[in-house]
């Protein structure tokens, strides 16, 4: 990570067009049994959703940092508080628009952009998991350089190591799954304005940003993440992430901004 007084800066191979991230943040469940939605708890001396933007404002090279929130939102400002400078220069803009599903909140966020930025088709979207804290800058400028000049774009991804089942009825096995060729999904997922607005405008059902690609006849690059940036979706991934964390802003020169 880098340090208070540094930002990430951009090579010449992805400076021919503009970048932008959408972090999706509209849930207001609370799946982990605590009285907050998720972005929202105590993480290592933080706010989640604190965290987890850390790596996309270190970044020059990213023109804005969308966060969709539920309307009326009552905890985002608490958790931005220290992305105020940021905030004030238009580098991260919180869009009240959260929708019901994870597509509804990217693609109400895609709205906003273009009616903020004019956006080019060919402009790049991160979007990103609030629950996903633990995204290294390093990893995020791997997607990026490997995307650089793609046509499609693509997504951070681990290749499946354990064997893998497929259950019965019963809840027994029914099937060992060759593992060769899986991958886990990853955030985040990078693709090109023009085909992602129009891929979630068609395909309302998609459960991520690369679905809605794939239903619109196109094949996602794969590019490999890490076992860190693993989402938070139990009480034992909050504490393993507040681990990850803590051990990392330790480490000499890791000081988060």
């Amino acid at each position: 990570m880098t340090d208070s007084n540094a930002r990430d800066t951009v090579p010449s191979a992805s400076s021919a067009r503009r970048v932008f991230a959408v972090l999706p943040a509209g849930g207001v469940g609370t799946r982990l049994g605590a009285a907050l939605p998720k972005q929202y708890l105590a993480l290592a001396g933080r706010m989640m959703l604190d965290w987890t933007l850390l790596p996309f404002l270190a970044a020059d090279w990213i023109t804005a940092t969308l966060v969709v929130v539920a309307a009326g939102d009552p905890h985002v400002d608490e958790a931005l508080a220290r992305h105020a400078p940021a905030r004030r220069e238009g580098r991260l803009i919180v869009v009240p628009a959260g929708g019901a599903t994870r597509r509804d909140s990217v693609h109400n966020g895609l709205a906003a952009m273009r009616a903020r930025f004019a956006p080019a088709d060919d402009d790049w979207v991160l979007v990103h998991d609030a629950a996903r804290p633990g995204l290294r800058p390093e990893v995020l400028r791997r997607l990026r350089d490997a995307l650089a000049d793609d046509p499609v774009g693509g997504l951070l991804a681990l290749p499946v190591v354990d064997t893998v089942k497929r259950a019965d009825a019963r809840g027994r096995v029914g099937q060992t799954v060759a593992r060769e060729g899986l991958w886990l999904a990853q955030t985040p997922q990078m693709f090109r304005f023009g085909p992602l607005a129009d891929a979630l405008a068609r395909f309302a059902d998609v459960t991520d940003e690369a679905a809605a690609i794939e239903a619109a006849g196109l094949a996602p690059r794969l590019i490999e993440g890490s076992h860190d940036n693993f989402k938070v979706t139990a009480a034992d991934d909050l504490q393993r992430m507040a681990r990850v964390l803590a051990a990392r802003f330790h480490e000499p020169g890791e000081e988060p901004v």
